[in-house]
């Protein structure tokens, strides 16, 4: 429901490799993106929302503070 909901959200990766799949396959080759991405050592981020979001954020307001 989630990823119904949200445009597939949940996959992104596969969205911007496959921009012309349609949503509702992106689940299905899910599983092959992630291999690709374990053999060329590419994150391929999966987790809840909240600890997402979380991260996003993070990495935000790392970026924002001066280098030291």
């Amino acid at each position: 429901l989630f990823h119904i909901l949200s445009g597939n959200l949940g996959h992104q990766i596969e969205h911007h490799a496959f921009p012309d799949l349609p949503s509702n396959r992106y689940a299905q080759i899910a599983p092959r993106v992630r291999e690709l991405c374990e053999k060329y050592d590419i994150p391929y981020v999966t987790g809840p929302l909240w600890r997402q979001y979380a991260s996003t954020w993070g990495r935000i307001l790392r970026f924002t503070l001066p280098v030291r």
